[in-house]
């Protein structure tokens, strides 16, 4: 068994599946589950976890995102075209997050041994090339230049990007963090993106090397099998292959001492958004 695959050999998987939540379920929510769920798989009061989530209409920064010299002018264009904007806690830049967009964390323990940063990031790559395996097509991680958020992770097939992964460490947690685009337009997503920087960047020379977004380089799973794919039938094949790799899985939610943590995290993201509204 190898280093990278033992990650995803659990003997048991706790399963929160907020996927089908719906509009009212907020993201700034999600990132404090992250954190709650770190420190509660690191303190070793809860098995291995994978949480699988979708949010609505949402614009996702990273922190880089909120140094744009025309920032709030950027917030306005996404606003008036219906989407709220967050600020995650975890690295990269700007992401999509709606209805065809399905998002899953691996939160692992880092209580025996330290796990390297790409460990973590290649288990989350064995776990969509199994996901996928029925599928004649090869799934690649290498950075795709004209993305937006791009990374050396980037999962792509023939050259056009699908999904980024992200991680994000804490009390002896890890949390692998991935965004699939299941279905809809990967290079409307792009586009939108790429709005947004026109708007808070302009012609304006920035330290920081903000992307050159191409939205003919993104697309979804959907597109890129040329198959009707939705959320549900990706949850199923999720379920499928931990079980399939793993001992056991069991459904769960917050239990209620890691309810009290939830909510101190939830304030300090909330803080920390209230700041982008300020500014």
């Amino acid at each position: 068994m190898s280093e990278k695959e033992s990650l995803i050999i659990q003997p048991e998987w706790r399963i929160i599946d907020q996927s089908s939540l719906g509009p009212n379920f907020h993201a700034l929510q999600s990132f404090a589950m992250d954190d709650t769920l770190c420190a509660s798989v690191g303190s070793g009061r809860s098995q291995a976890v994978a949480r699988a989530w979708v949010h609505h209409q949402t614009i996702v920064l990273g922190i880089q995102d909120t140094r744009l010299p025309f920032l709030q002018s950027g917030l306005t264009y996404l606003n008036d075209l219906g989407y709220q904007v967050i600020v995650r806690n975890s690295g990269g830049l700007a992401v999509v997050l709606d209805e065809g967009v399905l998002n899953v964390s691996l939160v692992f323990p880092e209580t025996e041994r330290r796990i390297e940063i790409n460990r973590g990031y290649d288990a989350m790559l064995d776990l969509i090339c199994t996901m996928f395996s029925h599928y004649d097509v090869k799934i690649e991680a290498k950075e795709i230049i004209g993305s937006y958020c791009p990374g050396s992770y980037d999962l792509s097939i023939n050259d056009k990007k699908f999904a980024g992964i992200s991680q994000r460490r804490i009390r002896n947690g890890v949390a692998v963090q991935i965004y699939l685009c299941v279905n809809g337009s990967g290079s409307e997503r792009a586009e939108l993106i790429r709005g947004f920087y026109a708007q808070a960047k302009k012609d304006v020379e920035t330290k920081f090397a903000y992307p050159d977004i191409q939205p003919e380089v993104m697309a979804s799973l959907s597109e890129l099998l040329n198959v009707p794919l939705t959320i549900q039938d990706v949850m199923l094949s999720l379920l499928q292959t931990l079980k399939r790799t793993g001992g056991s899985i069991y459904s769960s939610q917050l239990q209620p001492e890691e309810l009290a943590i939830f909510e101190g995290y939830l304030m300090r993201v909330k803080e920390r958004n209230d700041k982008l509204d300020h500014e």
